[in-house]
């Protein structure tokens, strides 16, 4: 409830008529509502008037507790700290967008005389060239294939190209022209890298121009092979230029989003468009409160998507938003180039609208059958473990290693919508016996909750471990050290054969397993949370496994620190072409010397 001892009116009082934004916190001084204003002293006095508040906003009114305002210059700055303070806070009243995961790019290594084309998700270094957005990893690794059939570039790795004596399978089935040993000279390969990104640019009608006359040439050397290979080319971009290009829409780049909500729950469909291809969609589901209308979900994903990947030049909407100019202005400064944000389209725009707003509608309705056999597998679940409510938050932990080396420990994270995976954690354990599963766990279990009981993240209602009676007692011991007494714990031991079906489910407090038949849906749930678990560890254990074979045996070397060990692996494109290399043309990398030449090449080969 609103604070007795905060009063409205003599706040109101004391606030400027300029651009801001304001915070409301509750009784505890936690942030609910970040909301922008441009003018805040009319914006927030709206909240304490006489009129009846929408139920959202009621709802936020019965919270607070007091207001706190930042001014700014402009409109513009007031936007931007909005989106600053609604990602530092996350507060329960704002629309919040869960997007943990970046878009996947094409990569192409442009400064080499032979460019690679690669599948790339993250951060972006200055001076390469990226080609996207894409919605998926398989719209990438779909295109990836397609110019390997159609301009036969090369995406194999730098230490794999740079070590051939001899093509590889790539070039026996067509999919390249194996630059590495030399079957094709660096102007015809630039000319298919050039041909190769103006496809992915959507400038085919240039491609085609470019193919025909490389093919009159080939004719009129007598080269009849050649020419049949540009005129299959041709024909292959011909056909998939008719299935995969929107009509009139060449060299357009577009994002098309359609908001549908359901009982409450909002999803926002993007279709991507990106050079007139279109190359797939992707739904998102925001954060919001029962009563959020549509056009706010909207204005806020806007703000909060494109603020951390690129804007198209053109977002189509289907349904109007607030400040609809002023967020093109932000974005357009952000990105250094007009962005159009447009509501009402006809013709393919209208098309397209239509296609995201089918997609959203059915993202819905997988999402509300899934939630379905969550709900009842959560309360499969309460129901076998005695608890009086379904757990909020569920965490398990996995020990992954190779006969004790490398080892890994995993956490993950499940709410009552599913996988959390931006809280999903990993432990490289140290300081144990190769091996010792029990005390890996009990490191595992120490670290986690030590940091959550400072307020890293909110305690889970249940933690299941990955093992039997063994494992399950050290996270006890570990738990009774930290005084941590209500939080559930359960074991999950592989049953005979390690087959699915066969677990038995330790509890604490009692002295045999339970066995759960093998339609139980909590079992369903136990087994989906213990093999998410499993599947992080052993992924996080390969890296870290793969991260030390390629630099262990560097590293123990006096005298050979990260910037010669940087220097070295670049040199030779890592240690396959460093074990091949001779101690001359160790001695020649910049800051080797001889002696360090020699030390290096011993080590390498055992000596």
């Amino acid at each position: 409830m609103m604070s007795d001892t905060f009063d409205a009116r003599q706040f109101l009082a004391t606030l400027s008529h300029r651009p801001g934004c304001y915070c409301m916190l509750d009784a505890d001084g936690a942030v609910i509502y970040v909301g922008k204003a441009r003018d805040l002293k009319r914006r927030v006095a709206t909240y304490f008037g006489s009129k009846a508040h929408h139920p959202k906003t009621q709802a936020l009114m019965n919270r607070m507790a007091r207001v706190e305002v930042t001014v700014t210059g402009t409109e513009r700055e007031a936007l931007l700290l909005e989106y600053n303070l609604i990602k530092e806070h996350q507060p329960r009243f704002n629309v919040l967008l869960r997007d943990d995961k970046s878009y996947p790019y094409i990569h192409v290594t442009t400064e080499q005389a032979f460019p690679r084309f690669e599948f790339h998700r993250g951060a972006r270094r200055p001076g390469s060239h990226y080609l996207g957005p894409y919605p998926s990893a398989g719209a990438v690794r779909q295109t990836l294939g397609q110019l390997q059939k159609l301009f036969r570039v090369r995406q194999c790795r730098d230490s794999y190209f740079a070590n051939r004596s001899r093509p590889c399978l790539q070039y026996q089935i067509r999919r390249c022209t194996a630059p590495c040993v030399g079957f094709v000279s660096e102007d015809d390969y630039a000319h298919d890298v050039a041909n190769a990104l103006r496809f992915l640019s959507g400038k085919n009608d240039a491609v085609v121009s470019n193919l025909q006359d490389r093919m009159d040439q080939a004719a009129e050397a007598l080269d009849y092979e050649g020419a049949a290979q540009y005129r299959d080319q041709i024909a292959t971009i011909k056909e998939l230029q008719s299935r995969q290009f929107v009509s009139g829409s060449r060299t357009r780049d577009a994002d098309v989003l359609a908001v549908c909500a359901e009982h409450g729950t909002h999803c926002v469909g993007v279709l991507m468009i990106r050079g007139g291809r279109m190359l797939g969609s992707r739904s998102f589901f925001p954060r919001t409160s029962v009563h959020t209308e549509s056009g706010e979900v909207l204005s806020a994903f806007i703000l909060q998507h494109y603020f951390v990947h690129a804007p198209p030049r053109e977002i189509i909407v289907n349904t109007d938003i607030e400040e609809r100019e002023l967020l093109e202005v932000v974005l357009a400064d952000r990105v250094g180039h007009k962005v159009a944000i447009r509501l009402r389209v006809r013709g393919d725009r209208r098309r397209w609208l239509d296609m995201a707003a089918t997609n959203a509608g059915q993202a819905l309705q997988t999402r509300r059958a899934a939630g379905a056999s969550l709900t009842a597998q959560l309360a499969a679940l309460t129901e076998l473990l005695g608890l009086d409510t379904p757990p909020e938050r569920i965490e398990c932990f996995d020990i992954s290693h190779t006969a004790g080396d490398q080892t890994v420990a995993s956490c993950v994270v499940f709410g009552r919508e599913g996988a959390m995976k931006a809280h999903y954690r990993r432990f490289n354990i140290r300081d144990v016996e190769p091996g010792d599963d029990y005390a890996a766990m009990e490191q595992a279990v120490r670290r986690r909750y030590s940091r959550l009981k400072k307020g890293a993240a909110p305690l889970p209602g249940l933690v299941m471990i990955d093992g039997g009676r063994g494992q399950l007692g050290r996270a006890r011991e570990v738990f009774a050290d930290l005084g941590i007494d209500d939080v559930q714990l359960i074991g999950v031991a592989k049953g005979q054969g390690r087959k699915p079906g066969r677990e038995k489910i330790y509890l604490p407090e009692l002295e045999d397993p339970i066995t759960l038949p093998g339609d139980s849906a909590a079992l369903h749930l136990i087994q989906h949370i213990r093999d998410e678990a499993h599947r992080f560890a052993i992924t996080a254990h390969r890296q870290r496994r793969g991260k030390a074979k390629r630099v262990s045996m560097l590293e123990s070397i006096p005298g050979l620190g990260p910037a010669r060990r940087r220097a070295l692996l670049r040199q030779f494109g890592g240690l396959q072409g460093v074990r091949k290399a001779g101690l001359d043309d160790l001695a020649n990398v910049h800051g080797i010397s001889r002696v360090l030449a020699r030390r290096i090449y011993e080590q390498v080969h055992g000596g």
